[in-house]
């Protein structure tokens, strides 16, 4: 037996699972490794922090994709991968080895390096990912707004942030909140005219931007790099995600920054039996924005060339789109959109966002054809 191990379930690998049941590969044996029995939409996390959405409507199962299947699913995490002896070493310490493997399991908030740029980060801020963890703690904020007002400052000025910061102050009344955006400006990878809406949408909502580094945290306030202290019950922890440090050492191809580096196949540079996908990865070729919209469309072609390397054909090349629809929500029910140098905004926005969300939850949550 041929054998896959899938490391993650990331929206990519969901795709591939929700295939297996009516598709069976034959000949292969397929090892899942992923900690969590579901997958939380990490595009509906904004909806649920504002309290749109309960944490219910925003996961998708594991158990339904893979009840069907004959995929042995380890509630495990990887802590290493050894490409020359084709290996996986997993946070219980035992080993898997594998024909193929393909990496899905996303980026992550690397709590050592985030440490190191702002001592006292691990012990007093919330992180937004893994994501499990904020939906299980992010409650815990809300019954405390519920008893005084609350003053949160949310680092990172990205999609993430500014998507969270608009989240906060809607869902927590009488929360003052600060978007500690570092030196770029805010929204800085949007074109100038999006960038106008979220500095509108911001002020509208009280939030207060400031253009400075956190370089500490401690049980009641934020440092900036101006020599600043802010005062803050809640550092909600938003700034850009790491690569997951057991690649280093791997002996794959890396990019700068330490994500798998891939080929117009998904398929690493340095490696061909390993493929990966998502935010964990980089595409060589073709750069790509790491955003749930391109890790989402990554999930039919990677599971087409997986597919096809097992069967012993030639995968085809993926050519991911130039533009996509970026989808910004604002805390209530209202959303800025953007495609390429056009945007708008406004309710409809919101709208078609969540319809677009909800969507991709009830595409994998249905019943799994056999």
């Amino acid at each position: 037996m041929t054998h896959l191990v899938m490391l993650g379930a990331g929206h990519a690998h969901v795709h591939m699972l929700s295939t297996l049941a009516a598709q069976p590969l034959a000949g292969v044996q397929i090892t899942l490794v992923a900690p969590f029995p579901r997958q939380l939409y990490s595009g509906m996390v904004p909806g649920f922090v504002a309290g749109h959405y309960a944490l219910e409507d925003c996961v998708i199962n594991l158990a339904p994709l893979l009840a069907n299947s004959d995929v042995l699913w380890l509630q495990r995490s990887a802590t290493g991968l050894d490409a020359s002896t084709r290996t996986v070493t997993l946070d219980d310490g035992s080993t898997l080895r594998y024909d193929v493997v393909s990496v899905n399991t996303g980026a992550v908030q690397d709590r050592q390096k985030i440490e190191q740029m702002m001592p006292g980060a691990r012990q007093h801020a919330l992180f937004v990912r893994p994501i499990e963890a904020f939906g299980a703690l992010w409650p815990q904020v809300v019954e405390l707004a519920a008893s005084r007002a609350l003053r949160v400052a949310v680092m990172g000025g990205g999609a993430a942030g500014i998507e969270l910061a608009c989240a906060v102050a809607h869902r927590l009344a009488g929360a003052s909140v600060t978007l500690v955006a570092g030196d770029a400006p805010v929204g800085a990878n949007y074109p100038a005219n999006v960038q106008a809406r979220i500095q509108r949408a911001l002020r509208k909502r009280g939030i207060t931007v400031i253009q400075e580094r956190a370089t500490g945290i401690n049980a009641t306030a934020v440092s900036l790099g101006n020599g600043g202290q802010l005062a803050c019950d809640v550092p909600l922890m938003a700034i850009g995600a790491q690569s997951p440090g057991w690649l280093q050492g791997s002996g794959l191809a890396l990019d700068d920054a330490g994500f798998v580096a891939v080929d117009a196949f998904q398929r690493s540079t340095s490696h061909p039996e390993v493929f990966s996908a998502g935010d964990v990865s980089s595409r060589m070729d073709r750069p790509v924005a790491r955003s749930g919209v391109y890790a989402v469309r990554a999930g039919v072609p990677l599971a087409a060339n997986l597919r096809a390397v097992l069967a012993g054909v030639a995968p085809k090349p993926y050519t991911p789109q130039a533009k996509t629809l970026n989808l910004l929500a604002c805390g209530e029910p209202y959303a800025i959109a953007s495609w390429g140098g056009w945007s708008a905004e406004g309710r409809w926005v919101w709208w078609l966002k969540d319809r677009i969300d909800r969507g991709f939850i009830q595409k994998y949550s249905g019943p799994v054809p056999t």
